[in-house]
């Protein structure tokens, strides 16, 4: 399946956020991550991510997407390709 993981968490959590989201999704905006997942992988990921945010004042959003091929992605302006910016 494909996901789309958003999140809005607090300054002091937010590098280990990413950390575990980039072990299983592409980053593809400063609080976004996108990409191709199993269901395991999914419950996995989102097991990491439990221990680290504050339910009280943290949000993770995310997005299932059954069939990919409904999706339509418009970029206006530059498409940031972060791997190639930190490299």
């Amino acid at each position: 399946m494909f996901v789309i993981i958003s999140y809005d968490i607090g300054e002091n959590r937010v590098a280990k956020v990413h950390k575990v989201l980039k072990q299983y999704l592409q980053w593809t905006q400063n609080s976004v991550f996108e990409g191709e997942i199993t269901e395991g992988k999914l419950k996995q990921c989102l097991g990491d991510l439990m221990p680290i945010i504050n339910k009280n004042e943290d949000s993770v959003y995310v997005y299932k997407v059954s069939n990919p091929r409904n999706i339509k992605k418009f970029v206006y302006g530059i498409e940031k390709d972060f791997e190639e910016m930190f490299l």
